[in-house]
């Protein structure tokens, strides 16, 4: 795993501790957080040309930002879960 994955992994992990998470962080729950957090990433494009998907506004591509950002952060949970190494995961698919 790469140096970045790892810090975030670490930091999702103490961030969960701190708050007693663990417990609700089962595999499920976590695949069921990812699919509605990539559900609201698409929202903003919902109608959109191609090309006005390109040229998002600053405030819609701010939220656009924040909605990647916990895709990546269950990703990353999910996979510390799970014991998935992702860079080695993704770089096989490839």
């Amino acid at each position: 795993m790469s140096d970045e994955l790892t810090d975030l992994r670490n930091a999702l992990r103490e961030f969960a501790a701190e708050r007693d998470w663990d417990q609700f962080h089962s595999p499920r729950n976590l695949a069921t957080a990812l699919a509605v957090e990539a559900a609201e990433l698409l929202e903003p494009f919902q109608w959109l040309t191609d090309e006005q998907g390109r040229q998002l506004p600053a405030a819609t591509r701010a939220a656009v930002e924040e909605e990647m950002a916990d895709v990546l952060l269950y990703l990353v949970r999910l996979a510390d879960r799970l014991d998935v190494d992702l860079a080695a995961a993704a770089r096989a698919k490839i």
